[in-house]
């Protein structure tokens, strides 16, 4: 009797061939869609890889960080630096942005894992406003009051000369579609690289971290490392979208770069309502939060209120989050990780245990 080992379901096999027309459709929105739509689209990838990477360390690390605004700063920070200080291109700078994240992160590890539970969530938010305060006061790059990019180096950004030839716009609309293409690749590469590492043996070590870190322990697992590894993965990540989107804007300052709200909290919001602990759940959060942005964001505080509430709700009705409320009820798993034996006379599960 043959016994094989596989993570693949049926509906994960018509979501790898419906992505693919997805991914296609995406690439060629450009050709028909206006300005507007390719802004918008750009903040739900940009909020996308964001929420992603918060996932990858609090969902799956079980790492709650409140100070992912501090990656995101000093990476539109890097780039800023890296534009202004040294002539790069900013295309290239955004690489810069991922590097100054992950340099960051070690000496911002090595305080908070010094913590453990609500005592880390706070030590981050503390160690970013440190860093906050420590980037407002560099003059050369505005100080408290921020900067802005050269006019030559969005004039002369790369590709942007020959999307405007190729699509017949102009340079703004050009370098926003520029953007939203960039933003576009690095959604891919972190959806896929997370289902990749969720998939390895490393994945496996991952999440016994997070369910119990002495049990992970006492079966070889080294917590230590794996927190190392996640921590530097995410702030990584959360460094290059932050270059990425202060790219666009091509305006910076320490309280918009170093935003709580617009960095963490709406991250925050984006994973819980849509499924901690999932790749479908931010994805899904993403849409979600956009589209109450949309509908709500001219009541002022109402807003928040809203978002709040529905937060709130959405964690005593759904504990896992939507999707996990729907995955419970319907065994759907568009990115599986649970590992299946399949053969002669095993059972199967609707309702698999991640």
């Amino acid at each position: 009797m043959a016994y094989s080992v596989t993570t693949r379901t049926p509906a994960s096999r018509v979501t790898g061939a419906l992505a693919i027309v997805l991914v296609a459709v995406l690439v060629a929105l450009p050709l028909f869609a206006g300005r507007g739509t390719i802004q918008d689209m750009f903040f739900i990838l940009t909020m996308l890889v964001l929420a992603q990477f918060w996932n990858l360390l609090a969902g799956y690390g079980g790492l709650v960080s409140v100070g992912q605004q501090a990656f995101v700063g000093i990476g539109a920070y890097a780039m800023f630096a890296a534009v202004i200080l040294a002539g790069m291109d900013p295309v290239p700078a955004i690489l810069a942005a991922g590097l100054a994240g992950l340099v960051l992160a070690v000496p911002f590890a090595f305080f908070a894992f010094r913590l453990n539970g609500a005592y880390f969530a706070i030590g981050t938010w503390v160690l970013a406003e440190v860093v906050r305060l420590l980037v407002a006061q560099w003059k050369a790059l505005g100080g408290g009051t921020g900067t802005s990019l050269p006019r030559d180096a969005t004039r002369d950004m790369w590709f942007v000369e020959g999307i405007q030839t190729l699509l017949d716009i102009r340079a703004p609309a050009a370098r926003d579609i520029l953007a939203y293409w960039l933003a576009l690749a690095l959604a891919l590469v972190t959806i896929g690289g997370i289902y990749w590492l969720l998939r390895t043996r490393r994945g496996l070590a991952l999440a016994a971290v997070r369910d119990n870190t002495q049990a992970a322990q006492s079966v070889g697992v080294d917590a230590g490392r794996m927190k190392w590894i996640v921590f530097l993965t995410s702030a990584l990540g959360t460094g290059l979208a932050g270059g990425l989107i202060y790219m666009q804007k091509a305006r910076i300052s320490p309280d918009a770069a170093f935003s709580l709200t617009d960095w963490t909290a709406y991250v925050i919001f984006i994973v819980v309502i849509g499924g901690i602990g999932t790749i479908e759940g931010p994805i899904l959060g993403v849409l979600i939060f956009f589209a109450l942005q949309s509908l709500l964001a001219d009541f002022g505080s109402w807003y928040l209120m809203t978002l709040g509430v529905l937060a709130i709700a959405v964690m005593l009705v759904a504990p896992r989050g939507l999707w996990g409320l729907l995955s419970e009820r319907t065994g759907l798993q568009l990115f599986p990780i649970q590992r299946r034996l399949s053969g002669p006379n095993i059972p199967t599960s609707r309702d698999p245990v991640r």
